[in-house]
């Protein structure tokens, strides 16, 4: 069976099923949750949320703040109501006004820290990417230019501990690697 068929047929257990896919930064998060996007999109209305668009900056990305951000959407993407959120602008440090959403069908939640077991009522489905830190941020620096580098380097320690906190990979239900 396939990834695909593998989440369809976890998330067919659920009336508003939510995907999460945690792991490292830079393992491919993104690009995954863009391809499921694609494949489910076809016959659902399916909405991605990056946790980058969520994080307090730098220095309180994985905090308290953004499990109740979590919270807040899973409960009400489960309840079949809309909600309204504001993300964060990296170039002005500050969060934008709220966004509303109206409901989806099917609700993927993508990067670090969107696995945390709060929300994992919730989950139909969890995923874990899992990357050599070091490689992973090569592949961001890479990406994002060598502005990030410091930030990062610091990222990767308060990743580890999350992911340790939470037992983010040992609670997903796929793991896959890059």
């Amino acid at each position: 069976m396939n990834l695909i068929a593998a989440l369809s047929d976890l998330c067919s257990k659920s009336a508003r099923p939510i995907i999460t896919i945690d792991g490292p930064a830079g393992a491919g998060k993104t690009t995954l949750a863009q391809d499921l996007f694609l494949a489910f999109s076809l016959d659902q209305s399916v909405r991605v949320i990056h946790m980058d668009d969520l994080y307090d900056g730098w220095e309180h990305g994985l905090t308290e703040s953004l499990t109740k951000v979590l919270g807040y959407i899973a409960s009400s993407h489960h309840a079949g109501e809309g909600y309204e959120i504001s993300h964060f602008n990296w170039v002005k440090s500050e969060f934008e006004a709220p966004i509303v959403f109206k409901p989806t069908d099917l609700l993927i939640l993508e990067g670090v820290g969107s696995g945390q077991s709060a929300i994992r009522k919730y989950v139909a489905a969890s995923i874990w990417i899992g990357i050599d830190p070091l490689k992973g941020l090569e592949r961001v620096i890479r990406r994002d230019g060598e502005d990030v580098a410091q930030e990062m380097r610091q990222w990767l320690i308060s990743q580890e501990l999350h992911f340790l906190r939470e037992s983010t990979l040992e609670e997903s239900d796929f793991v896959l690697t890059s």
